[in-house]
């Protein structure tokens, strides 16, 4: 089998006490829970360490996404929050320089948000430390290797997306 990790014993622990554990279902899902923390956890950690709140990186990394420029609505509907919302982190950012809005060239009445480059330059950095985690982890994988991974997740995520199936969604 080779090397064990700390998911081995959590199944070897529980095996015994639920007669119809599968052990590779159990060991899948445990793993993707502690590779999430231990995502979550760097992240936090580094972001804390370059200066920018988790809600200021999510917002720029929400307008670079969108090239740099977006409506406040659009950041809104990325961001899954409320437009009130996310003019409050709006006006943190803009005071810090990391983004400017002016009136839209189309309709007047319309603001439009951009990256300035100290902000593509705060979300870059903020992108290249976290990256560096990502590409360490994975490394363990051959290229081959994470392609079947990613594509196993993705049938995986569509199965969790059918929403019609599963107890407690729409149809039950």
């Amino acid at each position: 089998m080779g090397e064990r990790d700390r998911t081995d014993d959590h199944v070897a622990r529980w095996a015994p006490i639920v007669s119809d554990l599968d052990p590779d279902i159990e060991g899948a899902v445990t793993r993707m829970v502690f590779f999430v923390k231990h995502i979550r956890q760097v992240r936090e950690e580094f972001l804390a360490a370059s200066g920018l709140q988790p809600h200021e990186f999510d917002t720029l990394h929400a307008l670079a996404g969108r090239h740099g420029t977006a409506a406040p609505s659009q950041l809104a509907a990325d961001l899954a929050m409320p437009p009130n919302s996310v003019t409050g982190r709006l006006d943190a950012l803009e005071r810090r320089g990391f983004v400017r809005r002016s009136p839209s060239a189309t309709d007047r009445r319309r603001v439009v948000v951009e990256l300035t480059p100290a902000g593509r330059s705060a979300w870059r950095d903020a992108m290249d430390g976290l990256g560096v985690e990502e590409h360490r982890l994975l490394g363990a994988l051959d290229p081959g290797e994470r392609r079947t991974l990613s594509d196993l997740l993705r049938r995986v995520m569509l199965r969790a997306e059918e929403e019609t199936d599963r107890p407690g969604g729409p149809d039950s």
